[in-house]
Order: C-alpha cells, then sequence, then structure tokens
C-alpha cells in the first residue's frame, strides 16, 4: 500500500486517539474501518463537506474514491485481516454511474423500509463478516418521514497468534487504579531486550511493549506516566512505532527506572545472556463510537447539515449524513489478540527463575495500570486498531 496512504490513515487514527479517549473509561476504535468510506463519501461530495472530508482524509477529494479502493484491496491482502465493505440503497434512489461504478467489489443491496427485515440483513453482514465478534450494524433505522436511502459499512477482523504465547496466572496491583483486584496476568521472558522501548512525548516517558504475531501484525502496548492524559500516551506511542518519533531499547537504556512500569538492571541467572520479564494484564474491551458527536475530527459537520444535500456525486436527491457510529471490539490473551470492527454511514435525505550462575543484565516491564494498545502491520507501519484499558480481565474466583 502507498506509504502517502498509510500516512493518511495514521493521521486520523492519532486524531481519533487524541478526541476519544477518557481517563475513567476505556475505548478500542479503528481509523483504517473508517478511512475508506469517508473517502468514498468524499468523492462525490461538493462545496463545504468535500473541503472538510479532504482536511479530515489529508488527501485531496478527487483522489479519494481510487485510494479508498487501493487501500481496500492491500487490507484485503494482509495476512491474519479480513475486511469487507458493503452498499445498500433504498430501491428508488438513483445513484450517479461514476460514483457507483467507481465503489471497490462488495456486497451490494436494498434497504427494503421495513425495518425488521432490514435490521436482519444489516445485523446477519455484520455478524458473519466478523465471524461473530460483532453482532449488529452500527446503526438505527428510524421510520417514518426521514429513512435511512443509503448506507456505506466497513468491516475489519484481525486474529492473530503469538509467536511466544504467554503463562497465565494470578496477578494484583500493590498501587494505582487496579491496586488489590485479583488480576488475570501474562507473563513470559526472552532474550531481546530491545522488544521494549522508551520514547518521550508531551505527556512524558512512555514504554512500548511489541508483542510478535505470527502473521504481518504485530500490537505494541504503551504505558505512560501515572497522571498522563490517555490522548497524549496514545499519541506519542501513535509517533513511535510508526517511526515518526524515535525510541530507544532496553539495550541502550541505563540501570533504574527510565521508563513507567520498566525496571533495569543486574540479575544472578543461569545464562549470561540479556533477559527480559514481561508481565501484562489480560483485557477485553468492547466501545460504541457516535462519531457525530465529534463530527469535526472526522469533517463530518457540514456533511451531517440535513437542511440541504451534500453528496450531488453520489445521488441527484440531496442527501445528508444522518448517522455515523463504529462498534468495535479488541482482545489480548495468552495465545494471540483478535480485533473487530463494524462502521456504518447512513444518508438520509436533505432538504434541498532460573539458576543462579551468571550476573547479566536483566529487565522487567509490568502492564498493571491503564495503558493503550495499538495493532500495527508490520511492513507499512499502517494503524490497523488502537484502544485504552481501564478495565483489565479479573482472575476467575475459585468454586
Amino acid at each position: 500500500m502507498r506509504n502517502s496512504t498509510v500516512r493518511a490513515v495514521n493521521r486520523l487514527t492519532a486524531r481519533w486517539a487524541a478526541a476519544a479517549p477518557a481517563a475513567e473509561a476505556g475505548t478500542v476504535f479503528t481509523a483504517a474501518g473508517l478511512w475508506p468510506l469517508l473517502a468514498l463519501l468524499a468523492g462525490g461530495a461538493a462545496g463545504p463537506a468535500r473541503t472538510e472530508l479532504a482536511e479530515a482524509l489529508g488527501i485531496p477529494a478527487e483522489d479519494a474514491t481510487p485510494t479508498a479502493r487501493e487501500l481496500l484491496a492491500a487490507l484485503g491482502g494482509v495476512r491474519g485481516l479480513r475486511s469487507a465493505t458493503g452498499l445498500w440503497t433504498r430501491e428508488d434512489l438513483p445513484l450517479e454511474p461514476g460514483w457507483s461504478a467507481a465503489l471497490p467489489p462488495g456486497t451490494r443491496g436494498t434497504l427494503s423500509g421495513d425495518t425488521d427485515r432490514d435490521r436482519e440483513v444489516l445485523d446477519g453482514w455484520a455478524r458473519e463478516r466478523t465471524d461473530g465478534l460483532i453482532e449488529r450494524m452500527p446503526v438505527t433505522l428510524p421510520e417514518g418521514p426521514d429513512p435511512v436511502r443509503l448506507l456505506l459499512a466497513s468491516a475489519l477482523t484481525l486474529r492473530l497468534s503469538w509467536i511466544q504465547p504467554f503463562h497465565e496466572g494470578y496477578g494484583e496491583a500493590h498501587q494505582g487504579p487496579w491496586a488489590g483486584r485479583p488480576l488475570h496476568m501474562l507473563r513470559r521472558d526472552t532474550t531481546l531486550l530491545d522488544r521494549v522501548k522508551v520514547a518521550r512525548g508531551p505527556g512524558g516517558a512512555v514504554t512500548l511493549l511489541e508483542v510478535v504475531a505470527d502473521t504481518g501484525i504485530d500490537v505494541h502496548l504503551v504505558l505512560g506516566e501515572p497522571r498522563a492524559r490517555p490522548g497524549d500516551v496514545l499519541g506519542t506511542g501513535i509517533r513511535a512505532v510508526t517511526r515518526a518519533l524515535p525510541a530507544t531499547g532496553v539495550s541502550m537504556l541505563p540501570n533504574g527506572a527510565p521508563g513507567p512500569g520498566l525496571r533495569i538492571g543486574t540479575v544472578v541467572s543461569e545464562s549470561p545472556e540479556p533477559r527480559l520479564f514481561i508481565e501484562t494484564a489480560a483485557f477485553e474491551v468492547r466501545a460504541e463510537h457516535d462519531l457525530l458527536e465529534r463530527a469535526g475530527v472526522f469533517g463530518l459537520e457540514t456533511a451531517a447539515d440535513a437542511a440541504r444535500g451534500h453528496f450531488p456525486g453520489i445521488s441527484p436527491e440531496p442527501l445528508a449524513v444522518g448517522s455515523a457510529r463504529q462498534t468495535a471490539l479488541a482482545r489480548f490473551h495468552a495465545r494471540g489478540f483478535e480485533a473487530a470492527a463494524v462502521t456504518a454511514v447512513a444518508a438520509a435525505a436533505g432538504c434541498a527463575a532460573p539458576g543462579r550462575r551468571y550476573r547479566t543484565r536483566g529487565a522487567k516491564v509490568t502492564f498493571d495500570r491503564p495503558f493503550g494498545f495499538l495493532a500495527v502491520h508490520r511492513t507499512s507501519r499502517l494503524l490497523l486498531a488502537a484502544g485504552w484499558i481501564t478495565d483489565p480481565v479479573g482472575y476467575p474466583a475459585g468454586p
């Protein structure tokens, strides 16, 4: 995929990260699922709506539709990732031939106007395209004079297996928001010290752990200073994993605590090789996003104004964005990582412990308080999913 497209999608991820997470709430989102839909809208938009969409996309509007096609085709070739697009319209809605012909291959369907029937079809599409991880299409189907006239949707599903699985066990944080909670902790060790790096951003130091999967996609856990804003921590992590910001590996860091959750020193070991000990809480997080609540982030402020139409390149009938939502899920467990997201943009009518022999370098990194995560395509550095964890998986109580 083109570097310019990767940068554009990653910029939207960073914008979303800066606006989305709150300190008290966990979240997961994927700009990679939303960006192509915004691009397809931009290709048929006019006036201020076209300008705002192009600004959010980071590319000229005239390039948006072919770039969306290229991106979706590239996503379809990524191992471990499944992607799909869909378009449904009311039978009486005329579409501009040039716009509809330029859409990427995918589902084409008709909205019957029967809410129950349409809901069944759309929910079935979401379930099938995400292997059951997302059960409902994130769209409201209003009855009455303002029905949904057109619906664009995308689905992304990630399924990764770790090259080196974790060991599962009980854990308990001794300080921070999770102190005293029985946590389902994942542990392992490696000789590759530089799987952990430290970068610096507006919120201070950020520690990043790279967890390598058996496909071309890896997951990076991101831990900031205790009082740092989640948006700042994720923003620094995004810049580091996309190599826009330098990050220093553990092998080059001094002894002590050079990053959040990280301690480096000398350990006694059976092997002369250095050792990195990893401990993190398992997590599962779900989120529902109403994108119109932050319409400016996504270039949808003017497009959502139903006082007139904004998409003459899509249909000669006036259309305005009536709904834009995303449902997302992520799970990080001992054997791998799963993530899925369904994004839907609907348009309605607009008015017009080893033996002890060697002293060697050792490091331990612990994620036992709120932290972020980033799923990254290893070759292109495209960000496929991002999120913030505030409620980790608890350790199951005994019988």
